[in-house]
Formats: structure tokens, C-alpha cells, sequence
């Protein structure tokens, strides 16, 4: 019974190697064996169309499900399950997706897209502002180490091979084993001897070369005939090789005696060698000979062929078979031109006669057949017979034309505008070479056959010009506007601006400005007029058309002529572009319009003044009285016209004046500061204490008083009124560094820092406080505590130009290039950093690049001094003569205000007569040269 018992379950039961291995299993992974798929796991290729091989197939057999299975994508968890909703997922998704399904979901989905773009923009900001907060929170370990790897450029080759490899457990001595001098092991003298004896030359031959030593046996091969000698083979090759390079070179000057000519000549007898590979040729032969034999008649399928040998090298069968194209595609008028240009020069005459058969109207073929002939009567022959054939070909006439005389040409002009009659090129080139009448004529029968050109009109109007008729020339140019509107041609402002701009550059001023006039009212809505207008004159300046924007200008204040701010426009127009009697002549005119514009009359009073008519300067004022009674600025202006001509009394008289009528603030200080700079320091304190009680808001005022007490050695009498009126101003940031300053002078510094302290609470992310505090710990021999200050306030005005202009030059050396690009990176456009960098580039000797850092600085802020004191200084150093003359001359005409060290010296009291071209070398001449 056992027995039968172990036979049935064998039976059943299959042998273990034949069993089916289980789901996943990969033989020998315990042991770090992969799983890899062979080609017998996946089946042979094959197409999508082919019929399964049944012995690579198995039937897969599916359980059938039953109605009381459920389906298998279907959650049943209890996780899924909801109380209200039931299961989740879709009640339908066993059921058929219908049209109406799929456009219900359409319509949902555009909601919630709709729904998504409400608040879109507002999470995307808020997403922004959540990374950029975190990222500077936690920066990335690139951001990191960002100035180390700037750093690692200052590295010296001995340095970076002494690094130490990751793991290298070697000594010093033996990584760097290679930085050692060889060492040279002695060899043995049997290797010497060797060598020597391989190098000696042989007269005789050895007589046992002939004898064999033993019977029986092979002679030696050591005893036999002498080595050839490698060396002297060698020595022979150089000597032949020295020989050629001293015949095709000059042993003394090393010039090539090669003829380059016949040089060239050979390079283009050459072979030309393709890039591509010899197949690609050969499909490509392939591909344009089964082109040319189904659609022979297809030309650009020839021209292919041809360019293809040409290109392979092979020229003449791509002439034979540009040749064969011609005979297929006669008619073509672009295979004949490619035939001209394969043919040799002797051959491509007789192919332009075959063309000129087959296609004797081509114009491109008899321009070919004109540039084939080298000279100008074969030339002049040629093209008078193609106009025999082609007699309507402007470029034909045009070709003819330029060959001729100017008589002859005239002549060829006056047919050519009968056959041509619709270019306007001839008739304005005609036009050009008959006489004033003649050309008038000309003209007016251009204008007849070519009714919708605008340059016929403005050539007449230039030609009128020209011979003096000025009248006219605003006439032709209404009329051209109203013909060619009545023709249905549309006005572009643009284009006729652009032909105002040419004429003027052509020297016709009074047609281009009538162009202007006329021109610039066109579709142009009434309450745009001004903006566009002044747009179109700021467009015409930046295009050097000067009289072109003095017309848009003029044209702006004849509709408009009570507007203040085209005064003033046209006003520095005038004095940027124009001459001294233009712009006093349109400031009369202006204040004549706009009298309450004070700006306008002290323009005209300063430009008398500065002409040395001050009697004339002094009439404006007078007159500016009269329209502005009680003005502060007209008062002012008086005051300072009389003390810069040594009028100190009438100065005074006008100031007692205007604080009768006008005690202004501005006047009190003014009155103030003449008698200080006239040395009447009681007067001048007695003024101040005065306006200090009418104006206790007004810094300036108790910074005199400090100034003053200061000056004259009263150091707590100065710091009393300072702190009286930071009590009234807390906010003014120049009377804080005043009090800062003066502590400092007088050795006490921790008051100085404390003051410092107080006015940063008051006034916070105030720059020129941190500076301030930067600067005392830097100036005190604290270089740390300063470097820690700066980064506190770098902090907390990250955009500041002053303190990065400042941070640069607080770092060392090497790190100063990267300081100052990061500098750059926060304010590109801040002079003060432009400044600094220049300051970087002097202190490196690199003369061209300070010089234009220097010209940015100023050109982006021409009122910065310091930019101006700097750029001088260097100039001083290492520019011509010349050069220091242009900065101080464009320093003058800027006439600068602000700057730290342009301040300090220009509101000196002893320098208070000087003008910007005597201040420029004084302030230079305090400034240190960057190091």
C-alpha cells in the first residue's frame, strides 16, 4: 500500500526542476546575481500585422466573473467607504463613455480652469514670495560657498597640487614624487662598450665571415658584416630636410620666395574636398538623376545636378549637364545664367548668344551678357541693343545711363522716361540734369504720369529751394498733401517725417520744416497733440535733425502758446542745439505769453548775464518784478546777479527788501549767508537767530548757526544750537551728521557713535547714517568693527549705492572684484557704484577701462560732483592735455550741485565766488588716488 501510495503522488506531484519557478524569482540574487531578459523570454519580432505563431503563444484563460463579483478596479475598503457618499470613485465607470459624457466633462473642466485663473496670480506671487523667503533662510550650499569658489581663481598652481587626493594615505614626498628631479641610475659599462661599438663605421670586412667556425653548423649573424648606422641616416634626413625649407625661404630676411599668384592659382586648380561622407554624394546623385528623368522639364532639378559636381570636383560634367538642361528647358531663363557662370570665360559668350536666341527678352541674361564684356564701349553696344529688345527695363536705362556723359545721359533720360514712363527714378534723375525751367517741366510731367509718389513733390520743392523761391515751397507741399489724398493715398506721418529728416540732411532746412508743419497735425487726436507733438521733436534731436524738431516745436506753441512746459522745452532746446540769439529770442516771446513763468524769465536774465550784458540781465529782473510781485526766486536771483558783479550793497538792499515783503525761509538764509561771506559774523548770527524764531522747521538755518559758532571755536555753544534744532528737525539727516562730525573733532567718538545711534532710531534705513557709523569705526582703527557695521547696514538698505560704493574698498585686495560685481548686481545703475568701480580699475593700472567707468558714472548722473572731481583727477595723472580740457569744459556746461566731497569744498565760505571751472581743480586736488 506505501508503495502504490508514493506512485500516486508522484503522479501527481511534478518533479521539482520541472515545476514553474515563482513570480519574481531571479536565479542567484542571494549571491549578487541581475535578472537580464533574452530574446526566447519575449518572443521573435515581429509586425503588428503578422499572424501569432502558436508555438510562442500561450492562451491565457480568464476566470469568467460572476453577478455577484465585484468589478476589480472597485476600493472596497472600509478607508473608501463615506457615510453620505458611499464607495468613492466614479457610480459609472462600468458603464459606456458617451458624447454627452464627454461634453459634461468639458464644461467642468472649464470651470475649474476658471475658477483656477481667479486667484491665480495672486498664489503665484505668494508661492514667489514663500521660496524667496525660504531660500534666504535656507540658502543652497551652492549659494554658500559661492565666494569660495570666486576665491579658488586666486589659486596658484603649486597650491592646488598640493592639495591631498580624497583617501591618498601617501606621504608628502611620494604624491609629489613627480615634482623631484630624475634620478639617473648609472649603467653598466658592458652596455657602453656595446653602444659604442654599434656607432663605429667598418672599412673591411671580417674574414670570419667567410669561414665557418664549427662543421656542421650556421655562421654567426654577430660576426658577420658591419650594422648599418641609424644615426648618420638621421643626421642625413635633417640636412635634406634644412635643404628644401632653404629653397622655398630667404635664409637672411625669412621672407617666401613662392610666387603667391601662381600659389593661388594652383589652390584653385585644386580639387575641392567635401565635408560630407561619399554616400551622402551618391544619394544625393541618386535622388537629383531620378528628379531630372521623371520631370525633365523641371529646370531647378538640373541646376541641383550640375552644382552637385561642381561641388564634388567634377566640373565638366556639370557643364554637360547644365548643357543638357538648356537643350530640355530652353525657355528657362534661370538654367541659361547657371550654363554662363560653368562656362569658361571664351565658351560663356556663345552660351549667352544661344540664350539670348531662345529668350531674347530675359533682362537678367543681357545683364550677363554686359558684365561678360570688359570693355565700356562693348559694354555701352551690348546694352543699347538689349534696349532694342527690352525698351520698357528701368534697370537696363539706369545701366545705360551710368556708362553716358552727363549730356548724353540726358539725352538717353529724356527717351528713357517716354518708354519708362511710371519710374520715378529717371524722371527725378532727369530732373536733376536739365536746367531750373526744364526741370520744373520735368516734374510737373512726372507728377502727371505718376500721380501717388510723394518724392516727385518734394524733389520740386527742393528744386524751388535751391533757386531761391522759398515761397513756393510751403505751397507744393500742401498741394502735394491734397493731391495725393485726393489720388487715395493714405498720409503715413512716419514716412514724411523720415523724408523731413532726409531733406534736411540734404540741406533743404525750408523744406523740411515745411514738411513739419504741414505734416505733423495728421491723425493726431486733439488730446494727444502735446504728447505726440514734443515725442516727435525729442525723436528728430535724437536723430541730429535739428531744424526738423525746431519745427515740431514751433508748430507744438502756435496751437498752444500759454503752455508753460513747451516753453521750457523749446527754451533748453534752444540752449542745448541752438545759438545765444535763439534762445533769447524765444524766451522774449515766452515770457511775453507766459509771464507768472518765473523759470523763463531768469533763464533770459542768466543768459544777458552770462553774455556780460548784466544792465540787460537786470532789466528782466525788473520786468519779472513787475509780473511776480513778492517772488522769492525773482528776489534771489536779483540778489545773487548783483554780489557775482562785487554789488554787495545793492544786494543787500534787495534782500532787506524781500524780507520786508517776502521773509521766506530761503530769504533769511540768504540774507544770512551774504553777510557771513562778507565776514560780518554779528549780522549774520543776528539774521539767523531771527529766522530761526520765524522758521524753527528749517535746518539749514540752525546748521549755519553751528557752522558759524563752530568756526569761530565755540565748540558747545555750536553743539547747543545743533541739538536745538535736531529737537525742531529729528528729521533731517545732514543736521545729525553735522553733530556727529563735530564730536568727532572735537576726540569725542563715543558720543559720536551714541549720537549716531539716536539718529538711526529716529530715522531708520537711512544709508548716509551707516555710512556715517562705518566710516568713525574705520577712521577710529576698528577695520572689524566696521566691517560688521557695514553688515548690519547692508541689511537693512540692501539697495544703497554709497554703502556699496563703500563695502568695496573695505575689502581687501583680491576680494574687492568680487565685492564689486555682486556691487553691480544690486545697483547697476547707481553713479556711486560706477564711481567705485572706475576708482577699482584705476588702482589696477587699467588706464582704458577706469576711463570708461568713469565716463558712465557721469553720464548717467551728470550732476554728481564727486564723479566729475574723480574723473579729473585721473585725467590729471595718466590723460593728455587735451582730454583734461574736454572733462573740465563738459564738467562746466553740467555744472554739478551734489556730491559728499564736490559739497565740502564748493559751500566753503572762502570758495563762495568760485565758478565750476575753478572749483573742479580744487576739489580734485583734495581727493587721495585710490590704492
Amino acid at each position: 500500500m506505501a508503495t502504490n501510495t508514493e506512485v500516486v503522488v508522484g503522479k501527481k506531484r511534478k518533479n521539482f526542476v520541472a515545476q514553474d519557478a515563482p513570480l519574481g524569482y531571479v536565479a542567484g540574487l542571494g549571491r549578487g546575481a541581475h535578472g537580464f531578459t533574452t530574446r526566447s523570454d519575449i518572443g521573435p519580432a515581429r509586425e503588428a500585422t503578422d499572424v501569432p505563431d502558436e508555438r510562442s503563444f500561450k492562451p491565457s484563460f480568464k476566470k469568467s466573473k460572476t453577478q455577484d463579483e465585484p468589478e476589480e478596479d472597485e476600493d472596497l475598503n472600509d478607508s473608501n467607504f463615506d457615510e453620505f457618499a458611499g464607495y468613492g470613485g466614479s457610480l459609472f465607470s462600468s458603464g459606456p463613455y458617451e458624447k454627452d459624457d464627454a461634453e459634461a466633462d468639458a464644461v467642468y473642466d472649464a470651470i475649474d480652469d476658471r475658477m483656477d485663473t481667479r486667484r491665480r496670480e495672486r498664489r503665484e506671487l505668494k508661492f514667489q514670495e514663500e521660496i524667496k523667503k525660504f531660500r534666504n533662510e535656507r540658502p543652497k550650499i551652492q549659494q554658500q560657498f559661492s565666494d569660495l569658489k570666486r576665491a579658488l581663481s586666486d589659486v596658484t598652481d603649486s597650491e592646488w597640487l598640493n592639495i591631498p587626493e580624497v583617501g591618498d594615505a601617501r606621504n608628502k614626498k611620494q604624491r609629489n614624487a613627480f615634482l623631484r628631479p630624475d634620478r639617473f641610475t648609472p649603467l653598466p659599462d658592458t652596455v657602453l662598450q656595446r653602444s659604442a661599438s654599434a656607432s663605429q663605421r667598418v672599412n673591411s670586412l671580417d674574414p670570419r665571415g667567410f669561414k665557418t667556425p664549427l662543421p656542421g653548423t650556421i655562421t654567426p649573424g654577430f660576426a658577420t658584416s658591419a650594422r648599418i648606422d641609424l644615426n648618420q641616416i638621421g643626421e642625413a634626413r635633417n640636412s635634406m630636410l634644412g635643404i628644401k625649407l632653404d629653397q622655398v625661404s630667404d635664409s637672411v630676411s625669412g621672407q617666401t620666395v613662392i610666387d603667391p599668384k601662381g600659389y593661388l592659382t594652383d589652390l584653385n586648380s585644386m580639387t575641392p574636398q567635401i565635408s560630407g561622407d561619399i554616400n551622402d554624394v551618391k544619394k544625393a546623385r541618386l535622388l537629383l538623376k531620378s528628379v531630372i528623368s521623371t520631370n525633365p522639364k523641371h529646370a531647378p532639378g538640373w541646376i541641383a545636378a550640375a552644382r552637385l559636381e561642381e561641388v564634388t570636383g567634377h566640373s565638366q560634367a556639370a557643364r554637360n549637364i547644365v548643357m543638357r538642361g538648356t537643350e530640355v528647358c530652353p525657355t528657362s531663363e534661370d538654367i541659361w545664367i547657371e550654363a554662363i557662370r560653368l562656362m569658361p570665360l571664351d565658351q560663356s559668350k556663345l552660351v549667352v548668344s544661344q540664350a539670348l536666341q531662345q529668350i531674347p527678352e530675359s533682362v537678367k541674361i543681357w545683364v550677363k551678357a554686359a558684365d561678360l564684356e570688359s570693355e565700356v564701349p562693348a559694354k555701352r553696344k551690348v546694352l543699347r541693343k538689349a534696349l532694342e529688345q527690352i525698351p520698357s527695363s528701368v534697370k537696363l536705362w539706369k545701366m545705360v545711363v551710368e556708362l553716358e556723359s552727363p549730356e548724353d545721359a540726358r539725352i538717353l533720360l529724356g527717351r528713357a522716361v517716354e518708354c519708362c514712363p511710371t519710374s520715378v527714378e529717371l524722371w527725378l534723375a532727369l530732373s536733376k540734369l536739365e536746367s531750373y525751367e526744364n526741370a520744373r517741366q520735368v516734374l510737373n510731367k512726372a507728377r502727371e504720369s505718376v500721380p501717388t509718389d510723394r518724392q516727385i513733390w518734394i524733389t520740386a520743392a527742393q528744386l524751388e529751394e535751391a533757386n531761391g523761391n522759398i515761397q513756393m515751397v510751403e505751397k507744393i507741399i500742401e498741394r502735394a498733401l491734397t493731391s495725393l489724398q485726393a489720388n487715395g493715398v493714405e498720409i503715413n506721418r512716419e514716412q514724411w517725417i523720415k523724408e523731413a529728416e532726409a531733406a534736411e540732411k540734404s540741406g533743404s532746412v525750408n523744406t523740411c520744416q515745411a514738411i513739419i508743419r504741414n505734416i505733423i497735425g495728421i491723425g493726431v487726436e486733439d488730446e494727444d497733440q502735446i504728447d505726440q507733438w514734443m515725442e516727435d521733436a525729442e525723436s528728430c534731436t535724437s536723430h541730429e535733425a535739428i531744424e526738423c524738431a525746431r519745427a515740431a516745436y514751433a508748430h507744438a506753441l502756435t496751437k498752444f502758446p500759454n503752455n508753460t512746459d513747451i516753453w521750457l522745452s523749446a527754451a533748453y532746446f534752444e540752449k542745448n542745439h541752438g545759438s545765444r540769439e535763439s534762445l533769447e529770442g524765444l524766451l522774449q516771446k515766452a515770457v511775453a505769453h507766459c509771464p507768472k513763468a518765473e523759470v523763463l524769465w531768469l533763464m533770459g536774465a542768466k543768459s544777458k548775464w552770462l553774455a556780460g550784458d548784466v544792465p540787460a540781465a537786470r532789466s528782466i529782473l525788473a520786468l519779472a518784478f513787475q509780473a511776480n510781485p513778492n517772488s522769492e526766486d525773482i528776489w534771489l536771483a536779483a540778489v545773487k546777479l548783483e554780489s557775482e558783479n562785487n554789488e554787495f550793497e545793492r544786494g543787500r538792499l534787495l534782500l532787506q527788501k524781500a524780507r520786508g515783503s517776502a521773509p521766506t525761509a530761503r530769504v533769511m538764509m540768504k540774507s544770512a549767508k551774504l553777510e557771513w561771506q562778507l565776514n560780518n559774523i554779528e549780522k549774520s548770527v543776528e539774521l539767523l537767530e531771527e529766522a530761526v524764531k520765524l522758521h524753527p522747521d528749517y535746518p539749514k538755518l540752525w546748521m549755519m548757526l553751528g557752522q558759524i559758532y563752530a568756526q569761530k571755536g565755540e565748540v558747545s555753544q555750536s553743539r547747543d544750537w545743533l541739538n536745538q534744532g535736531l529737537k525742531k528737525c529729528p528729521n533731517s539727516i545732514p543736521l545729525w551728521l553735522l553733530l556727529a562730525r563735530l564730536e568727532v573733532k572735537t576726540g569725542v567718538t563715543t558720543k559720536a557713535r551714541s549720537v549716531l545711534e539716536k539718529a538711526r532710531q529716529k530715522n531708520p534705513k537711512s544709508a548716509e547714517l551707516w555710512l556715517e557709523s562705518v566710516r568713525i569705526e574705520v577712521q577710529s582703527g576698528m577695520k572689524n568693527i566696521g566691517l560688521s557695521v557695514m553688515a548690519k547696514a547692508m541689511q537693512e538698505c540692501p539697495n544703497s549705492g554709497i554703502l556699496w560704493a563703500e563695502a568695496i574698498f573695505l575689502e581687501n585686495k583680491p576680494q574687492r572684484r568680487t565685492k564689486s560685481v555682486d556691487a553691480l548686481k544690486k545697483c547697476e545703475h547707481d553713479s556711486s557704484v560706477l564711481l567705485a568701480v572706475a576708482k577699482l580699475f584705476w588702482a589696477e593700472r587699467k588706464v582704458n577701462k577706469a576711463r570708461e567707468w568713469f565716463t558712465r558714472a557721469i553720464k548717467i548722473d551728470p550732476d554728481f560732483g564727486d564723479g566729475w572731481a574723480y574723473f579729473y583727477k585721473f585725467e590729471l595723472q595718466h590723460g593728455t592735455e587735451e582730454q583734461q580740457k574736454v572733462v573740465l569744459k563738459k564738467c562746466a556746461l553740467a555744472e554739478p550741485r551734489h556730491g559728499e566731497e564736490w559739497c565740502s569744498v564748493s559751500k566753503d565760505i572762502a570758495n563762495w565766488r568760485k565758478h565750476t571751472e575753478e572749483l573742479l581743480p580744487l576739489v580734485a586736488s583734495v581727493l587721495s588716488t585710490p590704492t
